[in-house]
């Protein structure tokens, strides 16, 4: 039976040469691959058949393969030198004479993604510091109100719908605000009990950062199987799973609840630690249930960096909360909507443009963190031939790729020399989940755009992943 599902795979494949040929077989024929689903398509630049396919309609789930898809349009669309602004201010009316201010300190988000990211520490380097010193520049020593940010600039859903609810509380699935900071994360420290049977908190960071938890963390575990339940404007939670049980102290990375409230409470501390007396109490324009009607008076802003930044670090980092922003952003200026909904229509609008059939393509966020996002290689090989071929700043998005055994999420992969300065691609992974989509250059110069798709794979990933670096190793070598 082996035999004849080998013979039918071989004739599928007139295309690839007998070495290539025996890795692919190689790859399907793993135990690994049992009961996987693959999509596989390489191709050349200007060319409109295939150099190899295989169920390359087949819609599967991307995982972080979808940042191509967001980072392409919002590239296309916004412009590599795109920024976000955040803006501090007042209402109200100021006495000049006594520095009394009858208002309210107002920070006004605008869906910056990185505003006090650590990966943009020296742009960010003393934000908060800077809009202390500036609103006592204004001479304000008193508020009569208090300080409100205002995140009313995107939806108050920030977590898509179609998330699974464990991914919420943790840092990866940090949701996307009009007012985002800090990443969007905060540190749970704890330290294993005296009878090695659970951990206790030690601390939350920052201290502005109250929170309730349920903590059923048990020390059992051979690796780390944390998880942080709590969702998006919560009060409370609890943690659940296992740490590893010979660490004695361990840093769990959660998702901030509600930003935006983090954020007025450190400024509000900011503030009465530089001698302002404020009277109120911090608080957003959600809690509010408002957004306040008064002119603002402007006082200071934060510039984000270009948004070609922001996409190199989200893509080589894989970074979901940006790739959350990013679909909301391209909603708010192109559809009126700083939705997921929204986005996600304008996103498929810009496929269609493109020449890409969307009837195969399933979004559901921007970052491919929902497991029913689904695409096909051929479809995401097609978006990357157009950025090669049509794209306005196809060398800005190359850019955002990482470097095979160099940066980002694959720099430990792809590491035989044979790859060095000729892989360029974005990883995209989750539970059973193993894809990778970009370009190669052979070595007879050939340029070639390749995607492959696994799904549900059994086994160590690292079987999956050498059959992979195989097929591409006889890619680069043969054609």
């Amino acid at each position: 039976m082996r035999k004849r599902i080998i013979t039918v795979i071989l004739l599928l494949f007139p295309l690839l040469s007998f070495s290539q040929e025996k890795a692919f077989t190689a790859f399907l024929a793993d135990s690994s691959m049992a009961y996987a689903s693959v999509s596989f398509y390489i191709t050349y630049p200007d060319s409109s058949s295939p150099v190899f396919s295989y169920n390359s309609g087949k819609s599967l789930n991307p995982a972080s393969e979808m940042k191509l898809i967001t980072s392409s349009a919002s590239i296309e669309m916004l412009g590599p030198d795109y920024r976000f602004m955040t803006t501090v201010g007042y209402t109200g009316t100021l006495n000049k004479r006594s520095g009394r201010l009858n208002g309210n300190i107002i920070i006004k988000g605008g869906g910056d993604p990185a505003l006090g990211s650590k990966n943009f520490e020296e742009h960010y380097s003393g934000f908060a510091e800077s809009w202390i010193e500036e609103i006592r520049k204004q001479g304000i020593k008193k508020v009569s109100g208090r300080v409100i940010t205002d995140d009313s600039y995107y939806d108050y859903l920030p977590v898509p719908a179609k998330w699974l609810w464990e991914d919420a509380g943790n840092y990866y699935g940090a949701g996307a605000y009009g007012l985002s900071v800090f990443d969007n994360t905060y540190e749970i420290h704890l330290k294993r009990s005296p009878d090695s049977l659970s951990q206790i908190i030690t601390g939350i960071y920052p201290k502005e950062y109250s929170f309730r938890f349920s903590n059923w963390l048990g020390t059992e575990g051979t690796r780390d199987n944390a998880n942080i339940f709590a969702a998006p404007y919560s009060t409370n939670g609890w943690l659940a799973g296992t740490v590893l049980t010979k660490q004695d102290t361990f840093v769990l990375k959660a998702s901030i609840a509600d930003p935006p409230l983090i954020m007025a409470k450190v400024i509000d501390q900011m503030l009465r630690d530089s001698g302002i007396d404020i009277s109120g109490q911090p608080t957003t324009t959600r809690l509010l249930q408002s957004t306040d009607n008064e002119q603002v008076i402007p006082v200071t802003e934060t510039i984000s960096p270009p948004l070609k930044d922001i996409i190199e670090v989200m893509n080589h980092e894989s970074i979901n909360l940006y790739a959350e922003h990013l679909l909301k952003e391209l909603g708010k200026v192109f559809g009126n909507s700083g939705s997921t909904e929204t986005g996600v229509k304008v996103v498929k609008q810009f496929l269609s443009e493109a020449g890409i059939n969307t009837d195969g393509i399933f979004i559901e966020d921007g970052s491919g963190l929902s497991p029913l996002n689904a695409v096909n290689s051929i479809d995401l090989v097609t978006l990357l031939s157009y950025m090669k071929k049509k794209g306005k700043y196809f060398n800005e998005f190359l850019n955002s790729l990482p470097e095979s055994g160099k940066e980002g999420t694959l720099k430990n992969y792809f590491r035989d020399p044979l790859f060095d300065t000729r892989l360029s691609a974005k990883s995209g992974s989750m539970t059973r989940v193993r894809n990778y989509a970009g370009y190669i250059t052979s070595l007879s110069g050939n340029e070639l755009i390749f995607c492959v798709l696994v799904n549900n794979y059994t086994g160590p990933v690292q079987n999956i992943i050498s059959h992979i670096e195989e097929i591409l190793r006889e890619i680069i070598k043969n054609k």
